[in-house]
């Protein structure tokens, strides 16, 4: 039997940790950011700075070119997720009490098993943990564990609560307590002044989300919000303490509170559906 001195187990322990992936210029332990007198803004229309990319085959590399800024028919600068693949653009920072400000129209691409379904991507809030950590023990996934403002054709606004194990067995439990009732097929909708219920998983559609809803590419309901075909949708996300709203188009579509973590990371995903970016913002929460 090979015995070694605490002194070489502290070498091994520190050359390991040296070769465990990080995220690019982050260190967990900062704490979150808030805008206070200025908007912080996050997409200069010139670079990616604020950000690192992260895909679920390639890890930090992005050797398809992704995550690139590019400029629109108009000459206006913009954020090109391809949709090649499954990840997202995440900040370096983490943040807390802002309203979130993005402004995104879809692309004419989309790939693999989600060629012909809706159009997908969201907007990952309050992300804690390892990188991929959303595999719930099954595998590393594209995801971190947070609440996601979801973007999807039909379903803009809804809200999904992930949870997830880090790369060293650490569960991320993440919670969002929300007014729901059910529709006819037993979803949760969010309507004010239902049911009270904490959620560790699962979805809040928003409150016009069709029952009839469709996993197919151009979906539109009788009641969406959001901007038809490949026309500019702005989205807001208030998150105030632990309470988020999110809004599309200026209507309020869905709320919750309570939220757990209230603070962390944001990453905008790419879900097989080429997307545009042309604004990032974070206000201040005493804006009007």
């Amino acid at each position: 039997m090979l015995y070694l001195s605490l002194r070489s187990w502290t070498l091994i322990a520190v050359i390991t940790a040296a070769f465990v992936p990080r995220a690019p210029g982050t260190a967990a332990a900062e704490p979150a950011i808030s805008p206070t007198s200025e908007p912080i803004i996050l997409f200069n229309g010139k670079d990616l700075s604020p950000f690192y990319t992260w895909l679920v085959d390639t890890k930090y590399e992005d050797p398809r070119r992704v995550f690139s800024v590019t400029t629109d028919s108009d000459g206006t600068p913009v954020i090109r997720l391809s949709g090649d693949g499954y990840g997202g653009l995440v900040t370096k920072q983490r943040y807390s009490n802002y309203r979130l400000v993005v402004e995104i129209r879809w692309g004419e691409l989309t790939w693999g098993q989600r060629e012909k379904a809706a159009r997908d991507s969201g907007i990952l809030l309050h992300a804690h943990g390892d990188d991929g950590n959303h595999g719930m023990g099954r595998g590393q996934s594209p995801w971190m564990s947070s609440i996601e403002c979801q973007i999807i054709e039909g379903g803009i606004g809804d809200l999904l609560v992930l949870s997830g194990i880090d790369n060293d067995g650490r569960k991320r439990t993440t919670s969002l307590t929300c007014e729901v009732a059910k529709n006819r097929d037993g979803e949760s909708v969010w309507q004010k002044g239902s049911e009270v219920q904490i959620f560790t998983s699962g979805r809040i559609n928003w409150y016009g989300r069709d029952p009839d809803w469709e996993d197919v590419i151009g979906f539109r309901g009788n009641q969406d919000v959001e901007s038809p075909g490949q026309e500019w949708t702005r989205i807001e996300c208030i998150c105030d303490g632990g309470n988020i709203t999110n809004i599309v188009n200026g209507t309020v579509v869905n709320q919750g509170m309570m939220a757990e973590p209230n603070a962390g990371k944001l990453l905008l995903q790419t879900e097989g559906a080429e997307i545009f970016v042309r604004k990032i913002e974070l206000h201040p929460l005493m804006e009007k």
